[in-house]
């Protein structure tokens, strides 16, 4: 097992070749969790994720012949931008193997840095499948993405941060796919901080880790918008540091995730991809279900990677915007008549509501001839807002009501 000399030695190396991400505090959410929260921005790293630190300090241990004849990597996206900038860097050829399914703008990012791109497989581990033959078939030098020492000890120098910046942390949440990044951060600060509690967080569809630490089912789900930890196995190296080193792996569904990629872009105005978001999202979960778990506590999260298409990105914030009532679809029957729609129109914006769409549906129902529905998709301040268009709506003689299902 990796030890925290690995970690210190890992920064020595890395130093000035990657960001000393910021790490804050957050008023606002800590304010809303009755916590004292902290963020650690690896989404602002220049490949927008973590993984860049221990790709770059496994790197930096190969041989002349070995960067000769190039390396590759496999990996969903963020790994694959690690290597490939730092490999382009270093004068290294580099070959990335990605799962079909990668999101485009992390396809484009890593041809970007000039990396040789193949596509292969639905999952991380089908690709992984494809990536370890072309390996062996063309010598090149394996880059995993977790399950390798130089690369956990370069995963856990984010540790080193924030502890030297706030050594009174009584809590380090962390996102866990194939546990590189838990394994480095765990090892690093237990060591510097024995009663530090360390929590990874995994989606409900790929609990693997989670399973391996607390027992359950490992089944992984087809989709997740956490791509970036959908990873069937972990690795043998990274699940022997989770059950020495780390406290408990939590799971959170694809609604928490949603809503708390949701809240750090309004509030940090940060945007983070789902594998970076599950730490705030167990939070706001445990705070939702009334549990005093982390009240209190001083609490860094780690805002793993930013890279998010950006089409998901704003269905998202479409998707935020209704949970919190500030768009909402309202249903009204009204007579197919002159005039009818336009008094629904007017009553909606006596409200101060601004219509967004209208759709009318006349064959497509039952209610009765030269009757009409309408749905109309509402701005509004709240749900309280949406209720009082809909009660004035009532009021007017029109049938009116709540349609967002």
């Amino acid at each position: 097992m990796i030890e925290l000399a690995d970690v210190q030695a890992a920064r020595a190396r890395l130093a000035g070749q990657v960001l000393n991400s910021p790490f804050s505090h957050s008023r606002t959410l800590s304010d809303i969790l009755h916590a004292e929260v902290w963020l650690k921005f690896e989404n602002l790293q220049f490949t927008a994720s973590f993984k860049e630190r221990g790709a770059l300090n496994r790197m930096l241990a190969l041989s002349e012949a070995e960067r000769r004849q190039g390396v590759l990597a496999v990996s969903a996206g963020n790994h694959a931008q690690g290597v490939a900038y730092h490999a382009q860097r270093m004068g290294v050829p580099a070959v990335i193997v990605m799962p079909r399914f990668t999101p485009t703008v992390k396809v484009a990012n890593t041809r970007r840095f000039g990396a040789e791109v193949a596509l292969a497989g639905d999952s991380f581990d089908d690709a992984k499948t494809h990536g370890l033959s072309l390996a062996e078939s063309r010598g090149l030098t394996l880059i995993h993405p977790f399950d390798d020492d130089a690369v956990i000890a370069g995963q856990g120098t984010v540790a080193l941060e924030m502890l030297e910046a706030r050594p009174d942390l009584d809590v380090i949440i962390v996102p866990v796919g194939g546990g590189g990044l838990i394994g480095g951060i765990a090892t690093a600060a237990k060591a510097l901080k024995p009663g530090i509690e360390i929590v990874g967080v995994q989606t409900e569809r790929y609990p693997a880790m989670h399973a391996d630490r607390h027992g359950g089912s490992p089944e992984p789900g087809q989709y997740t918008i956490a791509e970036g930890i959908a990873v069937k196995a972990p690795g043998e190296l990274t699940k022997a540091l989770v059950r020495q080193r780390v406290d408990r792996i939590e799971l959170v569904t694809e609604s928490d995730i949603e809503h708390a990629i949701v809240m750090l872009l309004e509030i940090e105005k940060t945007v983070v991809e789902g594998a970076g978001a599950v730490g705030l999202a167990t939070l706001l979960h445990a705070h939702e279900q009334g549990n005093e778990r982390y009240r209190g506590k001083r609490i860094a999260l780690v805002l793993s990677g930013g890279n998010i298409d950006p089409l998901m990105l704003g269905e998202l914030i479409e998707r935020g915007m209704v949970r919190a009532g500030r768009l909402a679809r309202i249903r009204v029957d009204l007579r197919d008549l002159p005039g009818a729609l336009a008094r629904a129109t007017s009553i909606i914006a006596e409200a101060q509501a601004n219509v967004a769409e209208v759709h009318h549906q006349r064959a497509f129902t039952l209610l009765p001839v030269q009757t009409v529905e309408v749905d109309f998709v509402i701005q509004a301040r709240g749900h309280d807002h949406v209720r009082e268009v809909i009660d004035r709506l009532n009021a007017a003689g029109f049938v009116a009501g709540r349609h967002d299902h």
